[in-house]
């Protein structure tokens, strides 16, 4: 029976929607845990750090194929452990520009996957929190400095809010304990809004950054809808569920032979926004009609 190994940039519980859509995948690929494939998990439990002894560890049990969870940096430490086994990636940056394939329709090497478009939407992002609190002058970009693209992401939003008439300020945060200190920032910077970057550590994270936004009363916006569920004001991004059963499919259908060369990237293209309407009375923000009406969800 093959062995599917798994690279996790966080944990099996901070990524559990993931790796539920992820399996969705698989079996909709014909592989079935315990029946067609060994599944071998390793976390790095948002250690970035141990990402490269966890992929090389992965191939020392030569397993058959790498499928990545967490976002680019498991992705990159897979690419500089194997050339030869197939990888399977998910991430948000371009795959040829940071060398993943030679081409998005013709790979070409030992890995191809999923993009989300989460990286396109973060100044979407930017330009919908604008949208909720015109009058705000100084917004907050939250991200891990950790993250390979964390500068890329930076330097797109900075831009964006040259562009728009707003002063970016940027605050890090690599672990828990350095939300409370970001937090604590906002209020000090004077910020009339936060957008949370792209990152598989924040994801994870969702829940407790949405009741931090509510409990520090800042409009914030973050790309999953667990983040609007938990008391965040909005989320904007790729469905969870439609870019990882993705990776899923992939990942089952290199395992029974095709080749990953020849698999052209994916781009998940489902993107939702989900508004707490009871948040934004909260923080006494009025959310514009028009953007209500955009909404694909509206938690009330």
């Amino acid at each position: 029976m093959p062995v599917l190994g798994v690279l996790g940039a966080t944990s099996a519980q901070g990524y559990a929607a993931q790796l539920a859509a992820f399996r969705q995948g698989l079996r909709e690929a014909g592989v079935v845990e315990g029946r067609d494939a060994v599944i071998e998990y390793r976390w790095a439990d948002d250690q970035y750090e141990r990402l490269p002894g966890l992929a090389a560890d992965l191939v020392r049990r030569q397993v058959a194929v790498i499928a990545t969870l967490g976002g680019n940096a498991a992705s990159q430490a897979a690419k500089a452990a194997t050339r030869t086994i197939p990888v399977v990636f998910h991430g948000s940056v371009d795959p040829v520009e940071v060398g993943f394939v030679a081409s998005l329709n013709r790979p070409g090497g030992n890995m191809t996957g999923v993009v989300t478009l989460n990286m396109d939407t973060g100044q979407k992002r930017l330009e919908l929190i604008h949208e909720v609190v015109p009058g705000a002058s100084t917004i907050v970009l939250l991200h891990n400095p950790s993250n390979a693209v964390a500068e890329i992401q930076s330097k797109d939003l900075q831009a964006a809010a040259s562009k728009l008439g707003l002063n970016l300020h940027i605050l890090h945060a690599s672990s828990e304990r350095e939300f409370e200190p970001a937090f604590a920032a906002l209020a000090q910077l004077r910020a009339g809004g936060l957008v949370i970057g792209t990152d598989g550590f924040l994801v994870s994270r969702s829940q407790e950054l949405g009741a931090l936004t509510l409990r520090h009363s800042i409009p914030a916006i973050f790309q999953y809808r667990a983040f609007a569920e938990a008391g965040g004001l909005m989320s904007y991004g790729g469905s969870v569920t439609d870019s990882y059963r993705l990776s899923g499919v992939y990942t089952g259908r290199i395992l029974k032979g095709e080749k990953p060369a020849e698999l052209p990237v994916q781009q998940a293209t489902r993107v939702e926004l989900i508004i707490n309407l009871k948040t934004a009375k909260a923080l006494g923000v009025t959310v514009p009609l028009p953007l209500l009406g955009r909404a694909d969800e509206v938690i009330e």
